[in-house]
């Protein structure tokens, strides 16, 4: 008999180049390892500002292993980060409150699973940690998430929501779900095992997480080692 499926639960910010690695990671194994895989948008700054946590972009040693560090992960991992001209423009003067607030209206709205929300994170991702690109403003919403297959009227639809207070409480309680857990960064990983939720930082905790709910690492491409 199967053993049952371990819920993951992934909180995320496409601020967050190290969320974008965890985050490709885990979906690529949503469907070789035994688990359920739960999206949880959730804003970055908040947790930054809630844990008392100092973003490694603002610690001059710490940017400067950073950029060094994502080029090597971005080979490893086979995602196509290339940092933007200007990071600290990019992540601390713009940030990503209305990206995440429209990733939590995709959310809000879709129906039958998450393939929206996992698509149009993608492309924000790509945007800001891989063309150089605008995520705060509308226009740039709406082409990372026509890009991701959504109409032009369900995107304008979502623009609207974005701003609403239900979305906006709604960003508000999945930070403070990650802050219950004890988050300082992301991404965040919560396990839950055997009635337990057992929570991992980083992109650099794969092996232990598979060990932790039974399953094997298969590198970070697993469809290509099976084969």
């Amino acid at each position: 008999m199967a053993s049952s499926r371990k819920v993951i639960e992934l909180f995320y910010d496409v601020v967050s180049p190290y969320s974008w690695l965890g985050f490709e990671v885990m979906c690529r194994y949503r469907n070789v390892w035994n688990i359920d895989l739960k999206l949880r948008p959730a804003l970055l700054g908040g947790i930054m500002q809630g844990s008392g946590n100092k973003p490694p972009g603002l610690v001059p040693n710490k940017f400067l292993y950073m950029t060094t560090d994502l080029h090597r992960l971005a080979q490893y991992f086979q995602v196509p980060i290339s940092p933007p001209a200007d990071p600290f423009e990019a992540m601390f003067e713009k940030g990503s409150l209305s990206a995440m607030r429209f990733v939590a209206a995709v959310q809000e709205r879709e129906v039958g699973g998450d393939k929206q929300v996992e698509q149009v994170s993608r492309e924000l991702w790509m945007r800001i940690w891989s063309q150089d690109k605008d995520i705060t403003q509308p226009a740039s919403l709406s082409e990372a998430a026509m890009k991701a297959g959504l109409s032009a009227c369900e995107v304008e639809e979502l623009l609207k929501l974005s701003t609403s207070k239900e979305i906006k409480d709604k960003l508000k309680r999945s930070t403070q779900e990650a802050l219950d857990h004890r988050a300082f960064g992301f991404p965040l990983a919560v396990c839950h095992v055997n009635g337990k939720a057992e929570v991992f930082f980083g992109s650099d905790r794969f092996e232990l997480i598979a060990h932790c709910i039974g399953e094997k690492w298969m590198g970070p491409q697993p469809a290509a080692a099976k084969l």
